[in-house]
Parts: structure tokens; sequence; C-alpha cells
């Protein structure tokens, strides 16, 4: 048997590109293929599926990619473990079943259940279980094996338990699969999609290929795609993606504590990042909960304010709909994209955005839309709306909360039916313990602002962008903002420089919330983690850009005093292009002496 077990990903999120099965089933040699559907989104969405139909709460999507290339998946001996089960993974399995027989195939379908937890004052309510029940059924011999709410990275660390017969006390293979499995969840994006510097990609970014891992028995990977696919894999396409979606250095798992401040990435030839050096430590005592609960109805309304006196113009329309509506649950958000002295309407006009949010969906509906349909002859000069009054539809909230693991029923159910009970971790952190560090002098803390760079360096007046790269997304109400440098002299820069002050001051809109600061130097990147800026969630929310993907992009428009001796352009990560060790694979560092002391959620 290979020492190199190779993943594929196919998907990123509940609507992703619908051939992507096809074209890695197709595109080169897989042992096994992934495919991530769940967001805390999605949760929401899939639970009102099933208020509709209880034999729901899956993605309906998967058994319609599946159809095309199951078949194909059974014959090259390709496994598939995907969470497109949802809510319902047991229902999943059955269909999977079902389509086999349309098909006249045989297949054996094993899944993962015990994630539903019984909240009878929640819509949804999922732990996040860890990889050991996906590793059971492939265990017993799956074909296919279906989960519920698993942490993303468990669909790649679930495989390697099963290859490489990792046990509890692994924490570094572990930690390094999280990584791998942390780097092909989204999909794309860690071939170029969503990438701050797309333009310098071979096509442009127009069509990237989807990732393959190269998992060895250390934990260590090449991240790769198949050959003649669009997109890159570089090591700042790598970076980009282990920023995402992240906090401080630990990143929390059910099965370890994966320390994102000892990784290591190096170039290892056209299209290969490898990683290597992860620590891990030992998981937390508790099971991260997604809960997610109907909040209510809103509605929305947007006015063109055209040319002169903007502000004016949304002072009467705000007057003039809280008269009509009241002022409870109204949000006004003022969009200066008017341009002086402009040549035509849409560049002299500003946007109104106007929400209402409410229990009562008949106030939230056509009483508040035809409230500001009915000023289009009464308010200001020019009124007009970009939208068509209509009725509120709901809106859910998500919360996130915690569950002692040892109370939370993880189970495989193999291809056979037998039900295999997973127990938890028997080496954890409490609550109030401090999580051990895999380096002694290293602490998960948030940092303290480094010293500031010299005020008399000589400068240029540019776009933060032209030196730095960024990435962004939610967890929450939440928001992360990881940005890096692309050469050691920018880096030495940075850290000094950007100060939560000074995101506060380019980004205003974060002043008054509390920001979490990191420093990631192995990565040459700083995340910050902004408290709030969701609100209560992206399907609450009523901002503009409601999951956070366009911060890093806004951050990296501002303009700001450059160092005028730094130039763009990206170099190797400091000290990561050491040649590898004498024992290690080709392409792959040597496995990391000894155990550290003692995905993500």
């Amino acid at each position: 048997m290979s020492e190199v077990l190779r993943v594929g990903n196919a998907s990123g999120f509940y609507g992703d590109r619908f051939a992507a099965w096809r074209e890695m089933l197709d595109g080169g040699e897989l042992d096994v293929l992934t495919g991530d559907y769940l967001a805390e989104l999605t949760m929401l969405i899939l639970g009102r599926d099933r208020l509709r139909d209880p034999s729901l709460g899956y993605a309906k999507t998967f058994l319609r990619q599946l159809e095309g290339c199951l078949g194909t998946a059974l014959d090259r001996g390709v496994r598939i473990v995907t969470n497109a089960g949802g809510l319902n993974p047991a229902g999943l399995a059955a269909a999977i079943g079902s389509l086999a027989d349309r098909l006249g195939l045989t297949v054996r379908v094993g899944y993962v259940e015990g994630d539903a937890l019984a909240r009878p004052d929640a819509l949804t309510a999922n732990a996040y279980l860890g990889a050991y029940g996906i590793a059971a059924c492939l265990d017993s011999g799956a074909d296919v094996v279906v989960t519920g709410r698993v942490t993303d990275a468990s669909l790649v660390v679930g495989p390697a338990i099963a290859r490489f017969g990792w046990g509890r006390d692994d924490l570094d293979a572990l930690a390094g699969a999280t990584v791998a499995g942390h780097l092909l969840e989204c999909g794309a994006q860690v071939t170029g999609g969503n990438f701050s510097f797309f333009t310098e990609l071979p096509d442009g970014g127009r069509r990237p290929g989807f990732p393959v891992a190269e998992l060895h028995p250390d934990g260590s990977c090449v991240i790769t795609k198949h050959p003649g696919t669009g997109g890159a894999v570089t090591v700042e396409t790598v970076t980009a993606q282990l920023l995402y979606e992240i906090g401080g250095p630990a990143y929390l798992g059910p099965d370890v504590v994966t320390r994102l401040d000892t990784v290591e990435l190096c170039a290892d030839g056209p299209d290969r990042v490898r990683v290597s050096g992860v620590r891990g430590t030992p998981p937390p005592g508790t099971l991260k909960v997604g809960v997610n609960n109907l909040g209510g109805f809103r509605n929305s309304m947007t006015f063109v304010l055209c040319g002169l006196e903007i502000p004016a113009k949304a002072a009467l329309v705000r007057g003039q709909i809280e008269a009509s509506v009241g002022p409870e649950g109204l949000e006004f958000t003022l969009a200066r994209t008017d341009h002086p002295d402009a040549a035509d309407t849409e560049a002299a006009s500003a946007l109104l955005h106007v929400h209402l949010r409410d229990g009562d969906k008949a106030r939230a509906g056509r009483a508040f839309s035809a409230a500001a349909v009915e000023l289009a002859l009464a308010s200001y000069p020019g009124c007009t709306l970009t939208t068509l009054p209509g009725d509120a539809t709901p809106y859910g909230v998500f919360t996130a909360d915690a569950v002692p693991q040892d109370v939370v029923p993880h189970v495989a159910v193999l291809p056979s039916g037998e039900r295999t009970p997973i127990p938890p971790p028997s080496r954890t952190v409490g609550p109030d313990e401090p999580a051990p560090a895999a380096d002694p002098t290293d602490g998960a803390a948030p940092e303290a602002d480094p010293p500031a760079s010299p005020a008399d360096r000589p400068t240029r007046r540019a776009p933060l962008g032209e030196l730095v790269g960024a990435r962004s997304g939610d967890k929450g109400g939440d928001a992360n903002l990881g940005v890096w440098a692309r050469t050691d002299a920018t880096w030495s820069w940075l850290r000094g420089w950007l100060t939560t002050d000074r995101l506060h001051e380019l980004l205003p809109e974060t002043a008054p919330l509390a920001v979490q600061r990191y420093e990631l130097p192995n990565l040459r990147s700083v995340n910050f983690v902004v408290a709030g800026l969701l609100g209560q969630g992206v399907a609450a929310s009523t901002r503009f850009d409601p999951q956070a993907k366009a911060l890093g992009e806004l951050l990296r428009s501002r303009l700001v005093d450059l160092p005028a001796d730094l130039t763009p352009g990206p170099d190797s990560p400091p000290g990561l292009d050491a040649p590898p060790g004498p024992d290690a694979p080709p392409g792959l560092d040597a496995p990391p002496g000894g155990m550290a002391p003692g995905e993500g959620r």
C-alpha cells in the first residue's frame, strides 16, 4: 500500500461548481474525494427544508452530482466522504442506496450521526464532531461515508486516520492532517480562487481547479491540483486559505488543537506546496455547538438619491418612513456611491438602504414596502427606488454554545448496519486549564501591539494592497481578517505598523468593536478577529457585505503611507525553503522529533 494518501475536494459549499465531482474523478489519481456542503447559514436552510418535509434536511444537490459519477468512483476505487448529510445523514445514506439500486450498482454506505442535540427552543442545534466516526466507517469497508455536522477538516482527517492508523495520542499527525483539511475544505480558494493577486495567476483566475492533498504518515502533506487545471498552488495561495476564518494560533478541534504558528510552507515544484512541522496539543473537553433559531421577519427597500443635498434627502426619507410605520426595528444605511459633477445619473447617485426587522410578518411585509413606494411622488426631488414592494422573509439567528464531549453520542453506522459508538478522547484540556503550547515560549493570547515603525522613514502614498494580501470571512457574528506580507522586508514593517489602532483608523466600522490581534510570523501574517461586526450572524445581517468576504479587499484598497524603499512583489517565506531531511519521503521534511507537551471549529 502506498504511503501517500491522495485526498481531493470537489465542493467547498452548498452551491459550488456542479461539475467538480466529475472533473476531479477524471482529472487524475485519487484515493478519496471529499465534499464540504455545510456552513452556519446552510444549517439554517436545511432546517427550514426539514420543517416543510421531515424526510429532507440534507444537500439534495449532492445526489444529483453523485448520479453522474458514482459508477466511476466505484470502478476506480475512489472513496467518497461528505458532510452533505446535514441534518439527516441517515436519510441521505438511504437515498444513496436507492440511487445505486436504480443505477444497477452495489455500494457500501456508512454514515455518522449523534451531532444533533435536543434543543426544543432551537430550529437546529448541532455539535461539531471529530474524525474518528468517519475512520470507523472507512475501516469497515464503506465506499461512501455521509456525515452530519463534523468539523470541515474532519472530512480529510478521517481518511488519514483510517489509512495510517493514528491513535488519539498522535497529536502532531492529527494536527498536520487538520491543516490539510482546512486547506482543502473551501475547494478552489486554495488554488487561486478569491486570491488577492488573481491577476498574477497563469489564467487570471478564470477557472481554478479543485485541490488535492498528498498526505504522509507523519501528517505532513503536499497541496497540489490535477495537471492542466486552472489557477495555481503557491505558497501565497496556501497562506491565504490558512488565514481564512481562523482566530488565534491555537486552532481548536474535537480531536486536537492545531498550532497554526508551527505550520511551515515551502514550494515543492510547480503547483506544489509542502506543508510540514505542524504541532498538535490535546483537544478541549468540550465540543462547539452551532444553534440556529428563527429570529423574525425582515424586508428591505433601496432609495436612489441623486445630485445635491444627499444627507438632507436621506433625512427626509427617514422621517417619512418612521412616521409611517414607527421607528422600531428600522435600520438606515446611506452608501455614498455618488461622485461630484458626474456626467450620468448612476455616477451622481447615492443609495439609501432601509431595512426593517420585526416579529410581526405583516408590519415587516407589505405595510413597510408599501409605505416606501407611497413616497414616490411625495418625497425628495428625483425620488426613485431600485426595489419593488414585497412580503417579508424569515431570517435566522446563529449562536455558538459548547457541551462536554462525553455527553454527545458520536456514532458510526457501518455499511452492515452495525452501530459503533465512538468514545471521546481520554486526554483533553479542561475549560479552566490553559491550553498547552507547542513551544514553551509561545502563548495563545491576543498579541499586544508591537513597537511602531520609525516615524522618519521616507514614504509614498499608495494602496496598502500593493504590498500585502488579505483574506477575510465570517464566524457567527464575528469576522476575521488575515493579512500577509509578500516579502521579509514588508513583514518587518507590517507587524509594527498594522496595529489594532491602525485597523480602527482604516476600517472605521471596527472602531467601536472589540478586536483581537494575533501574529503568525511563520506565515508573515497578522490576523484580526472583529467581535460583533456581523451582528447576529450571516442570516440576520443587513450589512452590505454580510459575510465579511470583502473586508480584506476593503483594507487593501485604503491609501496609506507605504515605506518608499518597499517594493511590490512576492518572495519565499523566511527559512522555509531548506532542503528536505535525508530520511523524509520525496518532497517532504523528516517528521519532527518528540511529542508536544501535554479544524477546526
